[in-house]
């Protein structure tokens, strides 16, 4: 697992982190962000964005032919005393303050949406129950815009919790006010033939924390672009991410956290588990350290473990410095198969070889499970890892 050496924008030095013009993310985006879903081509594939995502399975979501369906999803809302939930049309202030679209898809679920869904917590307030954000796909298209908005110094949990069969383009915001506490457990647990494509934008304010925790299975394809920036100085970010992904599936996170602010931190740790032919797992980190950020603390990693042949990893880390004035910066990448030690430690202890699979795929997801810190989704998530570790080590 090789750690990049950190090395500001222009310098020369020998195996430093790749700062050239075309790698920077500005530059490997092929539109600035926009609203207008015109301003961006049609992609088509050779677009650096574009090139690890099968578009001739996204239902025409990429290229406008994706026609909305009165029926395509049932949204349901539960949230605790004193929590605000709403229904607004795109002129409310709060549409469009985390970040704007960067993609086509992103653009067109902008365009297409109806009404917005505004969860509220009322500053200071610090809730004992998650609000838990139902999505149950019925078969059919659909455009979403979720925004989740926490007020000064508030706390709250938030399950987002995808299920069924849909083909869904949507964007979700998260607006945390100064000193807020905000933890986001994203699971895309979507039927075979779902289709999901996702912008979330997180916006953080001054001495404010996320907690991200996305975690995937189901669909036949899953693209999800979590993107943070900050509002002011001293916010943390925490991304965690889980995906297993099996026969014929994609699933792709890409991520930026944009630091544009001094003196705030972030931390990304995504691990994911592949088995069957064609499967297919896209881990793109991009971390962005503008001139402003002095101060900077960030690291991001990405781990995946091969199950079975087959399957296919794509993972690329890119870190781009603009100052040199940072507390530390860095990222790591690593994939491969079971380890073999590992094995022969457990079954010279008596543990079958079946069995001592399990428990190191267990291990290498228990960290990020804890993560979640809501039992009954944690119990959820490891029946489910159990299920898919049927198949892997029979």
């Amino acid at each position: 697992m090789a750690e990049a050496p950190i090395t500001p924008v222009g310098s020369t030095t020998a195996g430093s982190i790749a700062v050239a013009a075309e790698s920077t993310v500005a530059t490997r985006m092929s539109a600035p962000p926009s609203y207008d879903v015109a301003d961006f081509p049609v992609p088509h594939g050779r677009e650096e964005e574009w090139r690890f995502t099968p578009l001739e399975r996204l239902r025409g979501l990429h290229d406008g032919s994706a026609v909305a369906t009165g029926s395509g999803l049932r949204v349901e809302v539960s949230a605790p005393e004193g929590v605000t939930v709403e229904t607004v049309g795109r002129e409310d202030a709060r549409v469009g303050r985390a970040g704007v679209p960067v993609d086509r898809i992103a653009a067109q679920a902008y365009s297409a949406f109806e009404k917005a869904s505004v969860v509220s917590v009322p500053k200071e307030s610090v809730l004992t129950e998650p609000i838990r954000i139902a999505v149950h796909g019925e078969g059919g298209t659909a455009y979403g815009h979720q925004i989740v908005e926490l007020g000064a110094f508030a706390e709250a949990v938030v399950v987002l919790d995808h299920t069924g069969d849909a083909v869904l383009a949507a964007n979700v915001e998260f607006l945390v006010g100064d000193g807020a506490k905000l933890t986001v457990v994203s699971v895309q647990d979507w039927d075979d033939k779902a289709v999901h494509v996702a912008q979330h934008n997180a916006l953080i304010g001054r001495d404010a924390s996320l907690k991200s925790v996305v975690v995937t299975f189901g669909g036949d394809v899953v693209r999800l672009h979590p993107r943070v920036a900050y509002a002011g100085t001293g916010g943390e970010a925490e991304l965690f991410g889980l995906y297993f992904t099996d026969r014929g599936q994609h699933q792709e996170h890409r991520l930026l956290v944009d630091h544009n602010t001094p003196h705030c931190k972030s931390n990304v740790v995504y691990k994911g588990a592949l088995q069957g032919e064609d499967a297919h797992a896209v881990w793109i980190g991009d971390v962005l350290i503008e001139a402003a950020a002095e101060g900077t603390d960030t690291y991001e990693m990405n781990r995946n473990l091969v199950l079975t042949d087959g399957a296919r990893v794509d993972s690329v880390p890119n870190l781009e410095i603009e100052t040199g004035e940072i507390v530390g910066a860095g990222h790591a990448s690593a994939t491969g198969r079971f380890d073999d030690e590992q094995l022969f430690y457990l079954m010279a202890r008596g543990i079958p070889e079946k069995e001592a699979r399990r428990l190191v795929v267990r291990g290498f997801f228990a960290e990020l499970v804890q993560q979640i810190q809501v039992p009954d989704v944690e119990e959820r998530l490891l029946a489910k890892i159990e299920e898919e570790l049927e198949g892997a080590v029979a």
